[in-house]
């Protein structure tokens, strides 16, 4: 295994991308969705980042990048369309132990992304370590699926159902209800259409 899993954290925290075209918004919608403070760096913007910027909603710096905009930050994308930029960038992030991510250039990154099947509280992230990101979104696109958006809603109501029983129920009963709430059988329901919402089990509880 090449690379280690892990799903971040980044609520609140500064991210950067630098270059301004369509790479560049996908990398900056991803992040504003898991609720990052979003720094794009590019001496233009295409027209959804300049919306954006307009509403506040990222914060832009009119030039190319120099290596003190990365100061402090979580995370760096380099998605220019100019291969001497990327690379600097790369270099730039490494010195300061800064994870970076090139888009399409796998040997100048420290992290990868994967492809994801997003289903609100549920994330599966599939990778190929890079050797073929054109299966990863194949088999994403499987998953998808299998996966519908039905399981957002259910586990959204889940984490309700597991806040109150965590302070009603005894650990035992606990334990086997959320057993109950996550198994093969449920998840086999819920893709039948035959549950909508884990309330509609706690009756046994």
């Amino acid at each position: 295994m090449r690379y280690y899993p892990a799903f971040l954290d980044l609520e609140g925290r500064r991210c950067v991308v630098v270059g301004g075209g369509k790479v560049a918004r996908r990398k900056v919608k991803s992040l504003l969705k898991a609720g990052a403070r979003v720094t794009v760096i590019s001496p233009g913007l295409d027209p959804a980042l300049s919306r954006l910027e307009e509403r506040g909603v990222i914060s832009h710096i009119i030039r190319g990048c120099r290596p003190a905009d990365l100061k402090g930050a979580a995370l760096v994308f380099s998605a220019t369309d100019q291969a001497d930029e990327n690379e600097k960038v790369s270099r730039a992030a490494q010195r300061q132990g800064i994870p970076v991510n090139v888009a399409d250039i796998p040997e100048q990154c420290s992290f990868i992304v994967p492809s994801v099947v997003d289903r609100g509280p549920l994330l599966i992230a599939v990778s190929t370590s890079g050797a073929s990101p054109a299966m990863s979104r194949s088999i994403r696109l499987e998953l998808e699926r299998f996966y519908g958006r039905q399981f957002a809603h259910y586990l959204r109501e889940l984490s309700g159902v597991r806040r109150k029983a965590v302070g009603k129920l005894p650990p035992a009963r606990r334990r086997r209800l959320f057993k109950r709430l996550g198994s093969d059988d449920i998840i086999r329901n819920i893709r039948a259409g035959k549950i909508k919402s884990p309330r509609d089990l706690l009756k046994d509880f």
